[in-house]
């Protein structure tokens, strides 16, 4: 009989192996002596160890998952408790329950942070869900679709979550995309009915543009395109692909318009302008007619002027106050010598200017005589007053004395 500390043969060559349980049978050898049964079986014990080593580092070095790491373990404790190897066969329990701990440490590890990550995965899903929630009311087509496409990248690198939960926060995703989008289409298709209209309406204007553009009523038809063109503003913008088109007819009739109205008050301007030289040339000689020394020569030469003054026609609207002021300047002065004129030789109202000159020359010496007594007895606030009235009537006076004169004295 052969043996060693962790096992032995007997007589018949059975090989047992020593546990705490007590001894445990190995096999049979019949193939050589004990020595070499012994060291076939211890071998077998040292390949568990090799195989127990390289499964602890693999758990300790590598990203071994928790569940081929149990399943490697369950098969080598498989192999220690079927008792075929000689050696200490408690130790390698002993370390297939560590491994087994810290297997499942790292279970519980993972399961922590999938949690975790799951956790973060749906926070990041609920904030895509409610920026895109926010974002179905906005008004901002651009901004807000770029940022609805962006968020659906975003979705799709986030880990899903499980199946209902994703399910229902992938619903509430898909609504507010398509609502945005739905509001959207209902916004550009009525731009794009209201495009249509003012289409339409401009065409009306352009039309009834185009029909005016051979008027030559200059003042009611620049009345009426300023009309169109207050229509054309309130009209709004058309299509892009028509709105140029029908702007450039509209300002093209316009265009021809205004031009023609252009040539025709050039050349009004023009003549305008001469007339206004020669209207100047007639103005000056009417001036020679002053002062006037011949009554009847100036009236007779002044009408002939006048006469043809009238034939000339308009000068410019801006010339014309200062240059007929000229004209009515002379035409007053020779009223005015025809009045004084028309005085002198009236005896009745050089009576009526005398008189008034009397009255009024009386009533200066009285005021002036009851200034006097009133300034001489201290009242000087009658005094005042007197004297006041007295410039008013003497004023008066010396007008009077100045028409009496030009009867001849």
């Amino acid at each position: 009989m052969s043996s060693d500390p962790w096992g032995r043969v007997d007589e018949a060559g059975t090989v047992y192996v020593r546990t705490p349980d007590g001894e445990k049978v190995v096999g049979s050898w019949q193939a050589g002596s004990p020595e070499e049964a012994l060291a076939y079986f211890e071998r077998k014990y040292d390949g568990l160890v090799v195989e127990i080593s390289l499964l602890e580092r693999r758990v300790k070095t590598t990203d071994l998952s928790a569940k081929d790491a149990s399943t490697a373990i369950e098969h080598l404790r498989e192999q220690v408790d079927a008792h075929h190897a000689v050696g200490d066969l408690a130790a390698l329990r002993e370390r297939l329950d560590r491994l087994t701990e810290a297997v499942d440490k790292r279970r519980e590890e993972r399961r922590a942070r999938k949690a975790q990550q799951s956790e973060e995965a749906r926070r990041a899903k609920e904030e895509v869900v409610a920026e895109a929630e926010q974002l179905a009311d906005s008004d901002q087509w651009r901004v807000a679709g770029e940022r609805l496409r962006a968020l659906v990248e975003t979705w799709k690198g986030l880990p899903r979550l499980d199946r209902k939960s994703d399910d229902e926060l992938w619903h509430r995703f898909s609504h507010a995309r398509s609502a945005f989008s739905k509001r959207r289409k209902a916004h550009f298709a009525q731009l794009d009915a209201q495009r249509e209209e003012a289409r339409q309406r401009k065409e009306k204007l352009v039309s009834e543009a185009e029909s005016l553009s051979g008027s030559r009523e200059w003042g009611p038809t620049a009345a009426k395109y300023r009309d169109l063109m207050q229509e054309w503003k309130a009209a709004g913008r058309a299509q892009r692909e028509h709105e140029e088109d029908l702007w450039s007819r509209f300002r093209g009739a316009q265009d021809v318009f205004f031009q023609a109205r252009s040539e025709v008050f050039a050349e009004r301007d023009a003549e305008q302008r001469e007339n206004l030289t020669r209207k100047e040339e007639l103005a000056a000689e009417a001036e020679k007619l002053l002062p006037v020394s011949d009554l009847k020569s100036a009236r007779s030469a002044f009408r002939a002027l006048n006469e043809r003054w009238d034939a000339v026609g308009h000068v410019p609207r801006d010339s014309k106050a200062r240059i007929e002021g000229r004209m009515h300047a002379v035409e007053r002065a020779i009223q005015d010598a025809e009045d004084s004129e028309w005085r002198r030789s009236n005896p009745e109202a050089r009576a009526r200017a005398a008189g008034l000159t009397g009255q009024l020359q009386d009533a200066v010496d009285k005021l002036r005589e009851q200034a006097e007594k009133a300034r001489a007895s201290g009242n000087d606030a009658r005094a005042a007053k007197l004297e006041q009235e007295l410039a008013g009537r003497q004023a008066l006076l010396d007008q009077a004395q100045k028409g009496l004169e030009e009867f001849g004295g």
